[in-house]
């Protein structure tokens, strides 16, 4: 069980959030309003968090969650367990693909990448990774483009949100670059000139 937690609730969802895991906002929001997974594929929600993302997903498909920080692992647990698909989810603490079978892939891979331009040297807490993308922002995204592509099926595509912060049109040409065509399918503006994007890449 999650201690010191927050409720946070999307459409008929419930998620426990404990302190030292990232609360849904702005961008989890937007990738839960467009996130559509078809009935029996395998997905797989890289960074869960809380586990909003492979919770939705979990309602159609098989999903392995993944994360560093071990509250959130803790509390995606306990949320898929509150909104009845923890048969349909097995959980990694681990850093991006580290911990994966190299052999395993998957029809849609899921990321809420952390973006904002903080370096390792300004994290102090767990909470820190999830929005610590190293000096420019692009860190942990520069390492997951040139990682997914050897863990999607040959149909399979990656869901990633980012901000603009972090460059967007540096994000599509680096997926480019590793065979994959990329483009935004959803956005939203923040305050401060700052835009969420979520980019599509498909091998």
């Amino acid at each position: 069980m999650c201690s010191s937690a927050n409720r946070v609730h999307f459409e008929d969802y419930v998620f426990v959030v404990d302190e030292n895991v990232y609360e849904p906002a702005e961008d989890s929001f937007l990738f839960s309003e467009n996130l559509q997974i078809e009935a029996g594929t395998r997905v797989l929600d890289m960074g869960t968090g809380c586990g909003i993302l492979g919770i939705i997903a979990a309602k159609e498909a098989e999903v392995v969650a993944v994360d560093l920080n071990p509250y959130a692992i803790r509390c995606a647990r306990e949320n898929a367990r509150i909104n009845n698909v923890r048969s349909k989810m097995v959980f990694i603490q681990g850093d991006l693909f580290t911990f994966l079978n190299q052999k395993l892939s998957f029809d849609v891979v899921l990321f809420n990448a952390p973006y904002l331009p903080v370096g390792d040297s300004d994290l102090d807490s767990w909470i820190g990774y999830a929005w610590a993308g190293g000096a420019i922002g692009r860190q942990v995204i520069e390492r997951f483009i040139s990682e997914v592509p050897k863990h999607l099926k040959p149909e399979g595509y990656v869901l990633m949100m980012q901000s603009s912060l972090a460059n967007i049109e540096e994000t599509i040409c680096r997926f480019t670059e590793y065979h994959l065509k990329a483009e935004v399918v959803a956005e939203q503006k923040l305050p401060f000139f700052e835009k969420l994007a979520l980019i599509k890449a498909m091998l």
